[in-house]
């Protein structure tokens, strides 16, 4: 596994990341999670994404029991703040981002995370106030370091304007073969700025698989078939999509491939990204994610990949 330099931070983090998202806040068993963290650390990841509101702090529960074992400095640990908590819980504004890093930090066992994140950017609250509060969670030893998700390159800019916090060191956009958006404006922008990316859902919700085929049904272990964690892949489900997916199978096959490690290895060529964040439900899925560290696809293979998904791909 190799490691990459999380922005300007002082961290190295795994190329390949295990995230907690649909899969460890209710989407999987406690002992299947447990196998696959451990699976994680066993083919070298050390770094771990959550978020509060992860089945309502479900997932973070979990990943604390699990990691309560382990040396904490042999880990990096990340979660977020942002969504709903409660009827009246959530947001940036600095009561809630001092309540919500307590919360989290109780969950998870741990005194301190090494990446706090704004899960999004919260136009209810003044930036300002916002960037204190992170200041101050940083300040208090809470979180070593922050970051972002899915905020526009305009925001992220005025953020940095404001000079209040410790300087980011991590975007989290969403980013795959099929979804390039953060191309345009915010990969750039975070290059100048000495801004990582660690991105999310870098398999297409695992369509990019292969697994899911035109005009059949999701298998029944897949997480389209789940009813829990199925609620954002409908839309990469359409019958053009899925087309053009299984029009990437010979292209993996002859880069000597599989479908899963030419997709990480495809979001990993951009030096910008620090870390492709995965889910996994199974052992052998981490460690099939895992084995995608390290791979340098050509020039024939990228070139191969764009004529096969064509006009799929939002940019």
């Amino acid at each position: 596994m190799k490691l990459r330099k999380l922005g300007t931070s002082d961290i190295e983090v795994s190329e390949i990341s295990l995230g907690s998202w649909l899969t460890y806040s209710g989407g999987v068993e406690r002992e299947q999670a447990r196998a696959c963290v451990e699976a994680a650390f066993e083919a070298g990841i050390n770094f771990i994404d959550t978020a509060n509101v992860y089945g309502q702090g479900a997932a973070e529960t979990l990943l604390g029991e699990v990691l309560a074992r382990r040396e904490r400095s042999s880990y990096v640990l990340a979660t977020k703040v942002y969504f709903p908590m409660s009827g009246t819980d959530r947001g940036l504004s600095s009561a809630q981002i001092h309540k919500q890093i307590d919360a989290s930090l109780e969950r998870l066992g741990t005194d301190y995370v090494d990446l706090y994140q704004c899960h999004r950017y919260d136009e209810d609250t003044p930036l300002e106030e916002t960037m204190q509060a992170l200041a101050e969670v940083v300040s208090e030893g809470k979180a070593r370091h922050i970051g972002f998700s899915e905020w526009p390159a305009a925001r992220i800019s005025e953020s940095l304007a404001l000079d209040i916090a410790p300087r980011w060191v991590s975007s989290q956009p969403q980013y795959s073969m099929l979804w390039r958006a953060p191309e345009a404006e915010v990969i750039p922008l975070c290059e100048r700025e000495g801004i990582s990316q660690i991105v999310w859902s870098p398999l297409g919700q695992g369509v990019l698989s292969g697994k899911y085929r035109p005009g059949q049904a999701p298998p029944g272990d897949s997480r389209a078939a789940s009813e829990s964690m199925s609620g954002f892949i409908d839309r990469l489900m359409s019958e053009p999509v899925l087309e053009a997916v299984q029009r990437l199978e010979p292209v993996a096959r002859e880069a000597g491939l599989t479908m899963v490690q030419m997709a990480l290895a495809w979001v990993l060529r951009q030096d910008n990204v620090a870390s492709a964040i995965v889910g996994a439900s199974r052992p052998e899925q981490v460690r099939d994610n895992a084995a995608a560290s390290g791979i340098v696809l050509s020039d024939d293979t990228l070139a191969a990949i764009d004529a096969a998904l064509g006009d799929v791909v939002v940019r």
